[in-house]
This record gives C-alpha cells, structure tokens and sequence, in this order.
C-alpha cells in the first residue's frame, strides 16, 4: 500500500510537470539570464534567439552555426558576421523535415539526420539563402520515432556515427541495429554496429588526445525517482555492449530483462549521472578561454526529467578526468528551472574556435555563450 501510494504521488508530480513544461513558455521579450548560476570569473550571454526548438549544433568551415531541432522539422543556419559573441542573422534552410535533430558538417557539406534517413546539403555556406536540393545518404534506418531522433557527428576517423535508439523505455529487439551507435562511410555505404547496448544517446564526442568515444545514455524509466542514473560512457574500440536491456548504471539489474544478461560481458559506465535527469550534448573543453583546470574535460548538456516527483537537470554539469579516467561529476550552471517550473531546457554544447561554449536551449528557443574572463 505504501508503495502505491508513492507511486501514485509520483505519476501525479510527474503530470503536473510535464504540463508546466508545456504550458510555461518564457517570455518572448526577455530571457532571465541573471538567473543562472556560473563559477567565478564566468558570464552567460544570449547569442542567438527566436530560434524555436533549437536543439544540436554544427559548425561550418566559414563560422556558420548550423542548429537541428526535434519537433519543429526545420534547421537553421546562424550567421555572426561581426564576430562579436552575438548572432546577426538566423536563415531558416531547410523545413517539412521528420525530426532533424541531428546535424554534422564536413567538407562544405551540411549532413542532417531525420528518423529514417540522412540527408546532405552540399556548399551549403556559399547558399543559405538559396539551399540545394538535398542528397539521401541512407535511407535505411527504422522509422520508430520513440527514441528515433539522432544526433550524429563525423569520428576521427572520418565516419559519420549514428546512433539508433530502443524504440521503447525498456525492451529486446530482434533486429540487432536498435540501441546501437551505428557509423558509415560519408557516402552512406558501409553502415556498421559500432557498440550496442545503449538505450538512446544524444550526445558524444572523441577524447582530444586518445581519440575515443565517449558519449552520455539516458537511463529508463519508472525504476523510481532516483534509479537508474544516466551514463557517461567510454568505448574505446568497436564491439562493445553498454547492457541495456539487462543493466543499467553500474551494477542495477533490470527487474523484467535481467536474467536474460546473466553470463554476458557488459561495460560499465565511466560515472553515473544523476537519475532522469536526460543527459544529452556532451563536448571535451578543447578551447583556451577557460582557465586551464577545463580543458580536456567535459562539459553535458541535462535536458531535465520529465516524469520524476521533484524535478532534476536543467542544467550544465562538468565531469572531470584524471588519467583518462572519470573521477568527480559536479554541476557548472544552473537556473533553468524556478520554484519547479523550467524556463528553459539545455540540449546541446560546442566549443566556438575562441573558446566560448554555446548552449542550445529547445525550450527558450535560444542559444547561449559561456565566456570567462574581461568583457
């Protein structure tokens, strides 16, 4: 009975927040930045808004900012011609899109990922005006939209990695290409498993020195307020399996999939992150604006739970490494969120060539820049 009871509080909290999420737009004239809580020697400033559903982030050869969004179907091209920390102008380039969350840049070329497919728009900075008409890729990923949109970005080794998310809070699939990083040739050709068992990622980048992938996993669902944790996770090679279905976090065996993984070799993750708190962008501090005890770590965008009692996220948070190795979690910004009501929702993080970090906010319809120093 006791147990029902905190069940039924929970999902009762959970609607009424998810209903403040939909219902407490900010304020179109005025984004409360004085909110947000940075280090010392840190400010927050907004360089681009009016960018509705702002969501991943790319940057092109010639400093054009390319923005993807989930819902809104579009992508967006920022343009700061002044190079003053503060956006001139921002180009609608493509619309009518099925969840263009994901967008990468190589070789002049724009390549944005929907739930089936990955297109790509060549020269795109020489005519964001006028944008060609798109190249398909690969149209071969499944067309689940549960988990279906992606974030996607080339490796070091040239490949364009895309993952593809379970199609579900908690389930086994039988076709193996479900909760998996995939990658691919530019081209579209050779499309492979890179690493499997994970639940759905929006968010990862290579180590600047060892050149291997890390990336952040969004734990499941209704296991309660504060189990499981989001991950950060560390794949140093091709093959390896994160545990999902069977495990989450570092040793939480599934209630429904658990026997099924017993004898199996799973990878724990390097450090769990708070429990719901949608864990997504994640970028090394490769800049040089910071002060030295940034760089090379790393820096999550926390989207914010949505089904959890008291809410938790919405937030910027730094994990530092030591050794290559994940040794501390902590937060770096926060404020999103006041008296349990968001204003706003982080998804993704970039480190501009001076430094700054931006942050894209879905919810406020804005991008961020985070500078330290003298103005």
């Amino acid at each position: 009975m006791e147990r029902q009871g905190w069940l039924l509080r929970g999902a009762a909290g959970a609607l009424l927040f998810v209903l403040l999420l939909a219902w407490t737009p900010v304020s179109a004239e005025r984004i409360p930045l004085e909110d947000i809580k940075l280090p010392p020697g840190f400010r927050i400033s907004v360089y681009a808004d009016n960018i509705a559903g702002a969501r991943s982030l790319a940057l092109g050869a010639k400093g054009t900012l390319f923005v993807g969004t989930r819902d809104k179907g579009v992508v967006y091209a920022v343009v700061d011609r002044t190079g003053d920390g503060r956006s001139d102008e921002v180009i609608t380039i493509a619309r009518g899109l099925n969840m263009p969350n994901g967008v990468a840049f190589r070789n002049g070329s724009l390549y944005v990922a929907e739930v089936n497919r990955v297109l790509r728009f060549d020269r795109i900075e020489e005519q964001l005006r006028n944008p060609p008409r798109p190249v398909v890729v690969n149209d071969s990923f499944p067309k689940d939209k549960h988990h279906g949109w992606k974030f996607i970005r080339f490796g070091p080794d040239g490949l364009l990695y895309v993952p593809v998310g379970a199609p579900c809070n908690v389930c086994e699939e039988k076709d193996p290409r479900y909760a998996t990083i995939m990658r691919m040739r530019p081209d579209g050709t050779g499309l492979e498993i890179f690493a499997a068992g994970v639940r759905n990622t929006v968010g990862f980048d290579w180590h600047p020195e060892t050149r291997e992938l890390w990336f952040t996993d969004n734990g499941r669902d209704w296991m309660g307020d504060d189990r499981p944790p989001d991950e950060l996770n560390h794949a140093p090679r091709a093959g390896l399996h994160f545990g999902f279905p069977f495990r989450h976090g570092a040793n939480i065996i599934d209630p429904g999939f658990g026997k099924k993984g017993k004898g199996k070799t799973f990878v724990p993750p390097e450090i769990e992150l708070g429990p719901h708190v949608a864990s997504l962008g994640m970028r090394f501090y490769t800049g040089s604006m910071f002060p030295a005890e940034y760089r090379g770590q790393i820096f999550i965008a926390e989207h914010g739970s949505w089904n959890r009692s008291e809410p938790l996220g919405y937030r910027l948070t730094l994990v530092r490494l030591r050794g290559g190795k994940a040794v501390s979690y902590e937060v770096f910004a926060e404020g999103w969120i006041r008296d349990g009501r968001a204003w706003g929702r982080p998804v993704d993080v970039l480190v501009m060539p001076d430094g700054a970090l931006l942050v894209s906010d879905d919810k406020a319809g804005a991008i961020y820049r985070i500078s330290y120093g003298r103005k």
